[in-house]
């Protein structure tokens, strides 16, 4: 068992260092084993060596503050992406609603009232067990109502704590609110989550629709398999929704690139990675991306099962992060990326678990620095504010949300009318997003990106 979607953003790139990430550093070591000052020596060393601005780390400075303390002071100015974990220490884990609870939420204002929005509740959850649904409308949090005051930190109160009490309603625009009751969800276990595929005819085009909620490690095969299927439906257009996929393993990525991407071959450039003077720049083909991380299938299988498309239509938002903004920028050279939604988070680098192993039969500290910024095929990147969509679009425009894969919900609507030739406009917006102090990957192990 593990918490939902906690598989590492992994680049399987440590030979290109041909280092390894537990070797003992040249100099004497004096300290007492176990303490901070074992402990920070040996991740200043480690930040010196592969951390992607290591030049900004001047000295080594307080050696006897808490670990968790001392790496954050060997970090950039700015860098949102790196962080430092104790496996025997769960206190030192990144924390989210998605990896406690398995769902998560945006605040809205309507008619002068202020109200919380399930954007989605993942399968087998704690969250779905206890019967939360996308579109659910919380009216309070832990007994205390939202307001515009609260909002804010009634969020942050639930990341931190095991148990929620949720009191919701339901809304529909013809029943109005309906059917309150209280809810309550208890910190758990999410397992696997299904990936969600189906076809659309709308005006004798018929379109693929796919929700892939996080890029686990060995889903070619599955890709393998339902792009088949999406390919004897004989579809023409595609519709992939990353909205809220937080990143995950590149191969798998890479796997759905070789699949979309028309007319590629094997060693065509998919990926640019840069990393420090000892990293320094490696390029992969799609196929090498693949191989990185995958075994039973390659690039030949994937390919076959192609469908005949020429483009693809992408909805993001700012819970679109990583693997999945690398999808966005390195199919781009390929073929035409129509993103629908919001701007995505801006995660444009990698990074891989540096591990501290040097005490036998006992597990240490592992840091996930930023070790290569990522591009694409023509060298572009550099998105770290996030990538603008083509076509900007709420997903919330009422407090009416449908499910995702209906084809009233509205970026997928949006997508339809695109594809269609439709230029109906969508109604005007009835409500006011509220915006959060903290944006949140719910996928990769950075999950939290200040952006007061």
């Amino acid at each position: 068992m593990k918490y939902s979607f906690r598989i590492r953003i992994l680049i399987p790139l440590l030979c290109l260092f041909a280092l390894i990430s537990c070797e003992e550093d040249n100099t004497e070591n004096t300290y007492d084993e176990g303490s901070n000052e074992y402990v920070n020596d040996w991740m200043y060393n480690q930040m010196k060596r592969y951390y992607f601005w290591n030049t900004s780390i001047s000295d080594k400075g307080n050696l006897s503050l808490q670990p968790k303390e001392y790496f954050k002071s060997l970090l950039r100015s700015g860098d949102i992406y790196s962080y430092a974990m104790h496996p025997e220490q769960p206190e030192t884990s990144p924390k989210s609603m998605r990896s406690k609870f398995g769902f998560d939420v945006s605040f809205i204002s309507f008619e002068g009232k202020y109200y919380g929005v399930v954007l989605y509740a993942l399968e087998d959850s704690p969250a779905k067990r206890n019967g939360l649904e996308r579109g659910n409308i919380i009216t309070k949090i832990n007994g205390t109502e939202v307001s515009q005051n609260n909002y804010n930190q009634l969020y942050e109160n639930m990341i931190a704590t095991a148990q929620i009490d949720l009191e919701i309603k339901s809304y529909t625009e013809n029943d109005g609110f309906s059917n309150p009751k209280e809810v309550s969800i208890q910190q758990g276990f999410t397992f696997s989550q299904p990936i969600k595929y189906q076809v659309i005819e709308k005006n004798n085009v018929k379109t693929g629709y796919i929700e892939i909620p996080h890029f686990d490690v060995g889903q070619a095969q599955l890709f393998a398999q339902i792009f088949q299927k999406l390919k004897s439906k004989s579809i023409t257009e595609l519709v992939v929704d990353l909205r809220y996929n937080g990143g995950g393993d590149i191969s798998s990525a890479a796997a759905l690139s070789i699949v979309l991407a028309p007319n590629i071959k094997s060693n065509n450039l998919f990926i640019k990675f840069e990393g420090n003077a000892n990293g320094g720049k490696v390029d992969q083909s799609f196929a090498q991306a693949l191989e990185s991380n995958e075994t039973k299938v390659n690039f030949n299988v994937l390919q076959n099962v192609h469908p005949n498309i020429n483009r693809v239509y992408i909805l993001c938002g700012g819970r679109t992060a990583s693997a999945s903004e690398l999808i966005i920028n390195n199919l781009s050279p390929y073929m035409p990326v129509i993103t629908i939604g919001e701007k995505t988070f801006g995660k444009d680098v990698a990074s891989f678990p540096v591990e501290d192993n040097r005490i036998p039969d006992k597990r240490g500290w592992i840091l996930y620095p930023a070790i290569y910024k990522l591009f694409n095929a023509k060298s572009e990147g550099n998105y770290s504010d996030g990538i603008n969509p083509e076509v900007s679009v709420t997903e919330i425009q009422n407090p009416e949300i449908f499910p995702l894969g209906s084809t009233s919900e509205t970026l997928l609507n949006t997508a339809l009318n695109a594809i269609t030739g439709n230029t109906s406009k969508i109604k005007k917006s009835t409500i006011k997003t509220m915006p959060l102090r903290t944006a949140v990957i719910e996928a990769d192990p950075l999950l939290y990106r200040n952006i007061q």
